[in-house]
């Protein structure tokens, strides 16, 4: 192994390093009066409760996983008992990234309430930095884990098998510590999801609707949850979830490069450690990108700030990214009969930054306040909450065009310059930066909870203002998160794929066969049943939360009036413990069923199912997130106050209120099952990746069988009456008589 592999988690110590300067410069920021800081408090114990809580199932589940893949690596030659090591690495490490960045949000929150208190560039300076810790903390152990993991599997085999051999089992191994990673956060996610949105659905039911008090008012019983909520699964599963993205987009092309005969300056690795470098230096390009975001007073413009901080990482990461390709792969290399050269890597890597970009700025119009399809939503909301919902359901429709255009057009051409490898890379390249992102997308949640915290400490108007401002752009750059998610989502899919059928031995997926076309058709179904699952969990919880909303304000004299004080914990435990029940199903639909296909049914067929679950659930995840944000901006936009032929309309109006339903029916789209399609094409892969040494052995003898029988060679007769004989034992006799 060449020592450049070593640079790696020096670069992830690097990004590591940033995150904890910056969370002990947020530590260190004015926390406000003592009301504030209570409820701070109450926020932060309850999101800390919820992730113990979650992590005592998630242990159970994770040791029961660890032992099955400990015991099934011992199976197969091409396999070890090391792969249930890395999958419990995997989860601890992707758990505690969602923590780290939970952990700084429920500090950064207050802080930015009382930096609000002075101006709009304070507020956004602690909000963001908040979000920059989140950021660079996900990408750092990512970068960190993956390169210290992969070294020390392959010094662990290197003796034993041989430099190549040893390397392509470590590869293998790491496997499980993906799997480990996006197990996690698909529980993160979905328990996130349904905690948040059961809060958020029961407090503007019945908040805003019924009893007409404004948003995040200390009256609410459920509004200490729905803070509670925007930590949990905006924050803590956002981390899990990108976390487990980034680790599975590099392992995907690390397991494509093995393929790569590569006369390169480091002894044939370059194809191999070319990604993680990638993903190191754009951790580092991150880290001083944070430091162009800020606006000059209240009248500057939030969204351009964060996209001076996003082109500026984006661009810095193209440019490093050519001398460093130019100087590490070799002039003409090649994968599975495609040839390229190593400028055509480079364009890919270009190509991916370039879809990512394009991505997240198509996701910022259809979402974005003031942009043309969130005014159709305003305007259709005059005519009451049924138009609203089907201008909504429009919008999301209309908004999976282009984007499926546009990543129909990346996999076209960075296929065209680098074969699968190249479709890899242009992933890996669009994930390089997914330190910047997630700070970009992070900051949302912190700026919800600070004006949450403004309005419940009934500070003066101006803050709420000034926190509501961040919100707005929060909402849109939380969407422009999940769709650059499920970009990267699919384009990582098709690189796990690519790997899957290197591993399984098939060839193709012919989709004449009926049985292949069966699990096609069964792959584009899981998705929504995926989805049903997560949204009717939702309303569920969101009833009994409406329940007891509505019950206090019967039962509590006094609450209305702000004399008597909610009960909040009986709502945080309602959110709690439907969370945790209603996340298992979804999770177990997504881990077994490719387990049942592959086993039952063959490679082939599950790379069917696989092709299913990848086209429908990038088309679900882009509909649902683009709706629930576009719904989301509408109501907000009534809050500013906007013009409808030729009336100005506010909160508490007719339209105002069927805005409300509208953002209601998006919370679950956008929050919960909408952001968990990524996760679900991704697990779905990396799970028929780990079982593919185990069902590609029968489908390997079976094909050596007939080709064998096709030679006809001369001591078929003597071998035939071996019929009692396995496959395998056959496939010996085959061999040693032909000999």
């Amino acid at each position: 192994m060449d020592s450049l592999f070593y640079v790696v988690p020096a670069l992830g110590a690097v990004g590591l390093i940033f995150m904890i300067l910056k969370a002990g410069w947020v530590s260190k920021q004015d926390a406000g009066n003592q009301t504030m800081q209570d409820i701070a408090n109450a926020i932060a114990d309850g999101a800390l409760a919820f992730l113990k809580a979650e992590w005592r199932v998630l242990g159970i589940f994770g040791a029961v996983v660890a032992i099955l893949l400990a015991w099934s690596g011992t199976l197969v030659e091409n396999s070890s008992w090391l792969i249930g090591v890395a999958f419990v690495i995997g989860a601890v490490v992707s758990a505690f990234a969602g923590y780290v960045g939970m952990n700084i949000a429920t500090k950064a929150n207050v802080r930015t309430t009382q930096a609000a208190r002075h101006s709009l560039k304070e507020a956004l300076k602690v909000s963001f930095a908040g979000g920059s810790v989140m950021g660079l903390g996900v990408a750092g152990l990512a970068v960190l884990f993956l390169s210290l993991l992969f070294i020390w599997f392959y010094f662990t085999y290197v003796s034993g098998y041989g430099d190549s051999h040893g390397m392509e089992k470590a590869l293998e191994v790491l496997a499980g510590f993906s799997l480990g990673a996006e197990s996690i956060a698909l529980f993160a996610r979905v328990g996130g999801g349904i905690y948040t949105k059961a809060a958020d659905v029961g407090a503007d039911l019945v908040g805003k609707v019924e009893a007409g008090i404004p948003e995040d008012d200390p009256r609410n019983p459920a509004t200490i949850a729905d803070n509670v909520g925007d930590n949990v699964g905006d924050v803590a599963g956002m981390g899990a979830d990108l976390f487990g993205s980034y680790v599975a987009t590099i392992l995907a092309t690390m397991v494509l490069g093995r393929e790569i005969a590569s006369d390169d300056q480091v002894g044939g690795w370059a194809p191999i450690l070319l990604p993680m470098l990638i993903a190191g230096i754009g951790l580092i390009y991150s880290a001083i990108s944070t430091f162009f975001v800020s606006v000059k007073n209240d009248e500057g413009s939030v969204q351009a700030a964060l996209n001076i901080g996003n082109w500026g990482s984006i661009i810095l990461t193209g440019i490093t990214a050519y001398p460093l390709v130019t100087w590490l792969m070799p002039s003409h290399m090649e994968i599975r009969g495609v040839s390229f050269t190593n400028n055509d890597v480079f364009y890919a890597i270009v190509l991916g930054l370039v879809v990512g970009a394009i991505m997240s700025w198509i996701t910022e119009y259809y979402t974005a306040m003031g942009k043309k399809p969130v005014l159709t939503i305003v305007q259709q909301s005059s005519t009451g909450h049924a138009t609203n919902i089907i201008g909504g359901i429009s919008v999301g429709m209309e908004s999976t065009v282009i984007p499926i255009l546009v990543l129909a057009s990346g996999i076209y051409l960075s296929f065209s310059f680098a074969g699968l490898y190249g479709v890899a890379i242009a992933a890996a390249g669009m994930m390089a930066t997914t330190a910047m992102q997630l700070a970009i997308d992070a900051f949302g949640p912190i700026a919800d909870n600070a004006g949450g915290i403004a309005e419940m400490s009934e500070l003066p108007k101006e803050v709420r203002e000034r926190t509501d401002i961040l919100d707005a752009v929060g909402n849109t750059t939380a969407a422009t998160g999940k769709g650059f998610a499920i970009a990267s989502a699919a384009l990582t899919a098709l690189a796990l794929f690519a790997a899957f059928v290197g591993i399984s031995g098939i060839t193709a997926i012919d989709i004449y066969k009926a049985n292949v076309l069966a699990g096609l058709f069964v792959g584009a179904m899981i998705p929504f049943i995926f989805s049903s699952l997560a949204i009717a969990a939702v309303g569920r919880a969101a009833m009994k939360m409406v329940e007891e909303v509505r019950r206090q304000f019967r039962e509590i004299p006094g609450i209305l009036e702000g004399t008597a004080k909610p009960e909040y914990d009986k709502c945080v435990a309602i959110s709690t413990q439907a969370s945790i029940r209603e996340m298992m199903l979804p999770g177990l639909i997504a881990l077994s069923v490719p387990v049942i296909v592959g086993f039952a049914f063959g490679p082939e067929v599950l790379g069917g199912l696989l092709a299913g679950v990848t086209v429908s659930g990038v088309l679900l995840g882009i509909f649902q997130n683009n709706a629930g944000g576009a719904w989301d901006n509408a109501k907000k936009s009534f809050e500013k106050g906007v013009e409808i032929n030729g009336k100005m309309e506010f909160k508490g109006s007719e339209p105002h209120k069927a805005a409300v339903t509208g953002d209601t029916v998006g919370d679950p789209f956008k929050d919960t099952s909408g952001p968990s399609m990524n996760i679900l094409i991704k697990l779905m892969s990396i799970v028929s990746l780990v079982i593919a040494p185990h069902i590609a052995i029968k489908q390997n003898v079976s094909e050596e069988v007939e080709v064998l029988k096709a030679k006809k060679v001369e001591v078929l007769t003597a071998v035939e009456k071996e019929v009692s004989l396995s496959d395998k034992d056959l496939v010996i006799s085959f061999k040693e008589e032909e000999k």
